[in-house]
């Protein structure tokens, strides 16, 4: 049986121990890691490594002693609980091995949970655990984490349900860092909040946040439509260092004047024009949009977003001979003194 994404995130959270077996798959090994981590954990409850009740089995040495994985299924520990042999690194030509551990799998036998990467539709191990009534088969994506997998996360470390703008600033992140990243993140925000009773604030959330590539380009963005020139050469040299290229930095910028042009041209003004963004925002970048939004008429944004129009055309011409990083900082500058003119 094929799991569905939703279905997927329900049942690692509870999984069914009558089951005889769970195929993980997909292209990104760490979701992958963090999925088969997920059900384990639910599957086996605490202890489960030091009671000796999950057993692990490299994928590639099944091919050369097949019934190694009917032995672990049927061997009998010295602790009570739920038990099962987990297969990583699994690949097609260890299906008949699998097939034959499942044939022969009663009630009682540990469930196999086998973990593999990108698997084709016409995959043997996909077509035995989607055939079998008493398996699941779940395909691992590679899409921002979920809402619920999130609080999953946050209950986890300890941390109570967030208010509205907290999780949007989290689902925020959730988008921008990798799973592993994100799962770091929440440990470190779970650890920042020990013995604080108070609800979790956007301001916990940005303490702990990592330093990122954005963080750098908002900061960048800022001092333009807030016209503190002084900052920019700095700045620009900083994301520079980190590795971001002329023509991502003239992107954000188009999209930053892009936002502040949608909220000065909306009839009722730039504070009915932030609530029609989409996805929202919230919170402290919220306060700054609004700040900034005082600076620039829908007049000065139109002329803002051609000369950035001009600057992206120019740095993909092949003629162009002035460097291009001077190029995109020297319009940034001109920007910031366009905010300034009456």
């Amino acid at each position: 049986m094929k799991l569905s994404p939703r279905e997927t995130d329900r049942y690692f959270a509870a999984p069914d121990p009558t089951r005889a077996g769970l195929l993980i798959y997909g292209a990104d090994a760490m979701r992958v890691a963090l999925k088969r981590q997920q059900v384990l954990a639910a599957l086996l409850g605490p202890g489960a490594e030091e009671e000796m009740r999950l057993t692990r089995l490299q994928g590639p040495d099944l091919r050369k002693d097949p019934a190694a994985l009917t032995d672990a299924v049927k061997a009998v520990g010295f602790f009570a609980g739920a038990r099962a042999v987990f297969v990583e690194q699994a690949q097609d030509m260890i299906a008949p091995a699998v097939e034959a551990a499942l044939d022969d799998w009663r009630d009682g036998d540990a469930q196999i949970v086998v973990a593999a990467g990108s698997l084709r539709k016409g995959s043997a191990l996909r077509k035995l655990f989607e055939t079998r009534p008493d398996c699941l088969a779940a395909a691992i994506y590679d899409d921002p984490p979920s809402a619920d997998e999130t609080r999953r996360l946050l209950t986890a470390a300890g941390i109570a349900e967030p208010g509205r703008e907290e999780m949007a600033r989290l689902m925020q992140l959730a988008g921008d860092l990798g799973p592993g990243d994100l799962a770091r993140f929440v440990d470190k925000l779970g650890l920042y909040k020990y013995g604080d009773a108070t609800p979790l604030s956007l301001a916990d959330i940005d303490a702990c946040a990592p330093a990122s590539t954005e963080a750098a380009l908002d900061d960048l963005l800022n001092a333009v439509a807030e016209s503190r020139s002084g900052e920019i050469g700095t700045l620009v040299r900083r994301l520079q260092a980190q590795g971001t290229n002329p023509t991502a930095l003239c992107i954000g910028a188009t999209r930053h004047f892009r936002t502040l042009y949608t909220m000065a041209a909306d009839p009722g003004g730039p504070s009915q024009g932030i609530g029609r963004l989409r996805p929202p925002v919230f919170g402290p970048r919220r306060d700054t949009l609004l700040r900034q939004s005082r600076r620039w008429t829908a007049a000065k944004l139109e002329t803002a977003l051609a000369a950035l129009t001009d600057t992206d055309l120019a740095l993909r011409s092949a003629g162009q001979a002035a460097p291009a990083m001077a190029l995109v900082e020297r319009t940034l500058i001109r920007l910031a003194m366009l905010a300034q003119a009456r």
